[in-house]
């Protein structure tokens, strides 16, 4: 049987050429963080009608092409997890270099400028920790790899399903080599404890300018630097063995790139009032996943690991915005964003490497994930973003600012990791849990001070999302309940403090 086969290409670490991922861990590349300036966090990065924040430049181009001299920033603060429980390697406050960056302002005509802008800034912040704790009553992570060979999911004629997690319990664990038949173990309770680091460094590189100050125009290439890494350790309570231990070690490294069009409108020549319009292509990752996984009962242990690549097409994101100024005291902005996460496409290599003549390199062909990408679409749904600023300006030289912000889930309600899906990503998947975030809200305040051409900024951001954590897939047989392998929810949440500093001048 092919899976005997799998099992030995796990247990000798062998690098396969075909590679995917799986939908849970291809969410974590969204780089949907409010980072920038302190005046962009500040006023809840509603500025996209705006303009004239360096950190437009991932968001709406066009936002570059209102500046009228040029400018340079640089951004740091902390982030600090205010609901977490210390696990190492994780720390529950992190130094932060988020964001620097510059616009160089050219006049070429009475009321044309063309301007050049370039900005680094932290777009993902993976700084976090994770745990969640329950009872289980007559199921296990074993019993889910039981009932996945109970129902013939590896006799098939592609064991793509076959997990590192299956291998683990089918050969270490499951056979009995007496009966020579396989049983499963039940457990009584379970902990979680995980700890996630790295970022996703976003290099943007813009051209932007203006027709007689009533459109703005501006084009972005964005370079996405990932560096991901977590730790996890999942221990139950076993029957008739007692505690079992899965410790995995996952790293996500690469690079990807996105294109950004925007404009900037302003329908009537005598109001200030302005429209925003902006479109961002899919990013194009191509990646590589380390992995190093332990499964120990304290006295004998095993061990698993792979490496691999694989792609990720991102989903498009368009985005409308509103502003208006009262005079030079007020400014008032609105955005609305729409991401179509379910169209992200997960890919496969095809281990076919072609040679790039333009840059020198070789390059390998890939094809979509059929599976994993209907695995997507049925379990993921579009994420709606509401952004709202105010800045109030009480003296020229200062700044008092307010902004809100809504992320709508991208969860479907009984979304789930189903390690049954025929792909790759299943098979070099080496955890099971997964979580069902909820709806994100963002509160920020933010104040500025201006001497000379210096300006000086501070912001603060409170982030809370509640959800939904389940250490494995759930099963339910129709026939027998007591074959049922039900992990009920625990209740999560990541509450995030961030305190950002930005100095900048004018020149």
């Amino acid at each position: 049987m092919k899976c005997k086969v799998l099992i030995s290409a796990l247990l000798a670490g062998v690098v396969l050429p075909l590679g995917a991922q799986e939908t849970y861990e291809n969410t974590n590349l969204l780089d949907n963080d409010l980072n920038g300036t302190a005046r962009y966090v500040g006023m809840g990065g509603a500025l996209e009608a705006l303009g004239a924040d360096i950190s437009t430049i991932s968001t709406n181009p066009a936002g570059l092409g209102l500046f009228r001299h040029s400018v340079a920033n640089a951004s740091f603060g902390f982030v600090s997890q205010s609901d977490a429980k210390e696990f190492a390697p994780g720390n529950t406050t992190n130094m932060s270099f988020d964001q620097g960056g510059f616009v160089y302002s050219t006049r070429n005509g009475a009321k044309s400028y063309l301007n050049f802008g370039f900005n680094y800034h932290k777009s993902r912040n993976f700084d976090w920790l994770l745990d969640a704790a329950s009872s289980l009553n007559n199921a296990s992570q074993n019993k889910l790899t039981y009932e996945k060979y109970r129902n013939d999911v590896f006799s098939k004629d592609d064991d793509a399903s076959f997990s590192q997690v299956d291998n683990f319990y089918m050969k270490h664990l499951l056979y009995n080599d007496a009966t020579k038949a396989y049983y499963y173990y039940p457990a009584t309770a379970y902990t979680f404890n995980r700890a996630q680091q790295g970022y996703i460094g976003e290099y943007d590189f813009n051209v932007s300018g203006n027709l007689d100050d009533r459109i703005f125009l501006g084009l972005t290439v964005g370079v996405h630097d990932v560096h991901y890494r977590h730790y996890s350790e999942y221990t139950e309570n076993v029957t008739s063995i007692g505690n079992l231990t899965l410790a995995d070690s996952r790293k996500i490294t690469g690079t990807g790139v996105d294109v950004k069009l925007g404009a900037i409108f302003r329908p009537m020549a005598e109001s200030p009032f302005r429209i925003g319009i902006y479109v961002q292509t899919p990013t194009w990752y191509d990646l590589t996943t380390k992995n190093y996984t332990e499964m120990t009962d304290g006295s004998t242990t095993a061990k698993s690991s792979e490496s691999y690549d694989f792609k990720v097409y991102m989903p498009w994101k368009f985005g409308v915005s509103l502003g208006h100024t009262v005079g030079n005291f007020l400014a008032l902005g609105a955005t609305y964003e729409f991401t179509d996460i379910t169209s992200m496409d997960t890919r496969i290599n095809d281990g076919d490497s072609y040679y790039d003549s333009w840059y020198g390199t070789y390059y390998q062909s890939s094809s979509s994930d059929d599976a994993m990408n209907h695995h997507t679409d049925k379990n993921l749904k579009g994420i709606h973003t509401v952004k709202l600023g105010l800045e109030y300006k009480p003296i020229p030289t200062l700044a008092l600012r307010v902004g809100y912000n809504y992320i709508s889930s991208m969860f479907k309600d009984g979304a789930a990791k189903d390690g049954t899906v025929w792909s790759p990503g299943t098979y070099y998947a080496s955890s099971t849990d997964y979580t069902n975030w909820k709806d994100t809200n963002r509160f920020t305040l933010g104040l500025g001070y201006t001497i000379g051409k210096f300006n000086l900024d501070l912001a603060y951001q409170y982030t809370a999302t509640n959800g939904d954590f389940f250490p494995f897939q759930s099963y339910t047989d129709d026939k027998d309940a007591s074959d049922d392998n039900i992990a009920n929810a625990v209740k999560v949440s990541n509450k995030r403090n961030q305190l950002l500093f930005t100095l900048g001048y004018r020149f």
